[in-house]
């Protein structure tokens, strides 16, 4: 523990160097990208959750370090259930250069509700929101229908329109998590209520989509998923958002950038994602990082 009480050594889970296939994969962990010209933020990271091999474990104060040394020097630092909104929000109290968001994902939502505990859990998310003016977020919330059937569903939509509420109440930037639901995502948004800043965090939509959210205010996230080679269509929504609505994340440990797929991602990687994304609009990486920084200020209730 440190002396403020947050946790720098184990995080709150376990690692992810097993693949959902059983298949112990190589998870040493890559070397640090060349420095980008202009800082920019990542816009979602879980520095809570760990990966690498036995003994590789990235904490989160070398995190930050080896994220400042290459360029990305502010992080949004994402609970995803309350023992990780807890950690968040002692992070961001602990790290000057680290903002919190706050919410139950969206696969929380039918356990939660089962166990008859969704309210109270809801309750403590808001607690938390308002507890530091560094919440900056409301999120990740969401749908997830990839292994949800109907009840389910029926769960993660009542904690998404909470979450939208909260999110407007309160003032924050929503933060949403998106997979295979976007019909329902937009529906769900135009019955409840834009919030005033609104992020696609790990855009997965095409060009269509894309201008759907852009129409309703958003912001759009991407990942390292945009360098892989199968992302054409993911390329080709980034191609059409207009330059004052796009952002930059990790998600690490997940969603590693290309060439390191299937590696342990960090936010020291984002230059990767960042050189890929200048290629794709046809700019200097100068060019998008100095937007990027701008819009995080914007789609964030200003700088950190």
């Amino acid at each position: 523990m440190a002396a403020d009480g947050v946790e720098v050594g184990r995080p709150t889970r376990e690692r992810a160097g097993v693949g959902e296939d059983g298949r112990v994969r190589d998870r040493k962990r890559p070397a640090v990208p060349d420095p980008l010209p202009v800082s920019v933020v990542d816009a979602h990271c879980h520095l809570d959750i760990a990966d690498g091999e036995d003994g590789d474990w990235l904490g989160a104060a070398e995190a930050i370090r080896l994220a400042s040394s290459v360029g990305v020097t502010r992080i949004v630092q994402v609970g995803c259930d309350l023992p990780g909104a807890v950690w968040a929000v002692e992070a961001a109290a602990q790290y000057p250069n680290l903002i919190a968001g706050v919410a139950l994902h969206p696969n929380e939502a039918p356990k939660l509700k089962a166990a008859g505990e969704l309210d109270s859990a809801l309750a403590e998310i808001e607690r938390l929101a308002a507890s530091s003016d560094k919440v900056r977020v409301i999120g990740e919330t969401g749908l997830d229908y990839f292994r949800t059937g109907a009840d389910g569903q029926a769960a993660q939509h009542e904690s998404f329109a909470a979450h939208i509420e909260l999110a407007k109440r309160l003032g924050k930037t929503l933060m949403i998590h998106d997979r295979d639901a976007h019909d329902d995502i937009l529906r769900i948004l135009d019955r409840e209520g834009v919030p005033d800043r609104l992020v696609m965090h790990c855009f997965s939509g095409d060009t269509e989509f894309a201008r759907e959210c852009v129409n309703r205010g958003a912001y759009l996230s991407f990942a390292g998923v945009v360098t892989f080679k199968n992302a054409q269509s993911l390329r080709d929504a980034l191609a059409v958002t207009p330059i004052d609505r796009i952002l930059v994340e990790t998600d690490a440990p997940y969603l590693t950038p290309s060439p390191y797929r299937g590696k342990p991602n960090a936010s020291y990687l984002i230059p990767h994602t960042v050189r890929r994304m200048a290629d794709v609009l046809n700019i200097s990486t100068a060019e998008l990082c100095a937007a990027l920084n701008t819009n995080a200020d914007n789609a964030f209730g200003g700088s950190w």
